[in-house]
């Protein structure tokens, strides 16, 4: 079975002014990327804007990122969209890229209809069977409102092409029953910068963190901390990073951590409309707490 284990980050897609994909800031970003530590990489989930994506501009994306990432490093695919059809197409047209899993967001935009365990495990036991290669199920139920159910998740580990799930509620007590009810092998990777050592210290095989497009560092220091057993350095870096994450994450998102990524030497621009740049005042407050922090 494929393993994860590490840092992830969900790669953020550059922009030129006019709102086309720039290839020459995600080639730099790679490149940049491939010097540090990483596991792989995670092209076009939330972070990447992947809602804001046409399907031809989420293959480009696929095979830009393959052609300059690093050998060794794990690709992953964000495909979930609403339908099995189109989900399936854009997963194995990844793995012909050489994408080795597929991160499969929870379907949601009819709630009343999805928000339950038998049509969630019916859509991802579909797209698993049809998938070339294998599933992380993705859950961020802030922004889809339907919060895959623990029961669903272990039943969708018994499916063999079901190998893990990318866990960004940010609740422990989830991940500690997650870790609990899935079958052995089944990998919970965590999508919470801010409770990433606790999470590592609960069963957390690793982290696909929005955080590490700006500071790949710091979360790969965590990561190794861990990793070690030196828990009073893992804890210090925690502490350290709780706070400019949530700012850059939950408070003021995507423009929020594109603004971060452009301190410390990335390239992250203006986010794709209707997402709006952080103003002055918020740009001030991301560079005081992204003091000390660098990429």
């Amino acid at each position: 079975m494929l393993k994860f284990s590490g840092i992830y980050p969900p790669v953020a897609t550059p922009f030129t002014h006019d709102g086309e994909m720039n290839e020459l800031k995600l080639r730099h970003n790679v490149e940049k990327w491939n010097g540090v530590n990483l596991s792989g990489y995670v092209v076009c989930g939330s972070t990447g804007e992947s809602v804001m994506l046409t399907a031809d501009e989420k293959l480009r994306m696929f095979a830009c990122v393959a052609k300059y990432a690093k050998a060794g490093k794990q690709l992953v695919c964000g495909t979930g969209v609403e339908s099995v059809r189109e989900t399936v197409d854009l997963t194995n047209r990844a793995a012909a890229l050489g994408y080795v899993a597929a991160m499969v967001r929870t379907p949601h935009y009819y709630k009343s209809l999805l928000n339950n365990t038998p049509a969630q495990t019916g859509y991802f036991r579909a797209v698993a069977d049809r998938s070339r290669i294998p599933i992380m199920i993705y859950n961020w139920p802030q922004a889809t409102g339907v919060d895959i159910e623990v029961e669903a998740v272990a039943r969708l580990s018994e499916h063999p092409n079901v190998i893990a799930i990318k866990e960004s509620s940010g609740s422990l007590e989830k991940l500690s029953a997650l870790t609990a009810s899935v079958r052995s092998g089944f990998q919970v990777l965590w999508g919470h910068a801010p409770t990433l050592f606790t999470a590592l210290r609960g069963g957390a095989a690793g982290g696909v963190l929005a955080f590490a497009n700006a500071a790949p560092y710091a979360c790969v220091t965590i990561w190794e901390a861990f990793r070690m057993r030196e828990e009073e350095a893992g804890l210090d870096w925690q502490s350290r990073i709780s706070g400019p994450a949530t700012l850059v994450t939950a408070k003021y998102g995507i423009p929020g951590l594109k603004y971060a990524m452009d301190l410390n030497g990335y390239y992250g621009g203006a986010p794709r409309l209707p997402l709006l740049p952080v103003s002055p005042a918020v740009r001030v407050e991301i560079e005081t707490a992204f003091d000390g922090i660098r990429g």
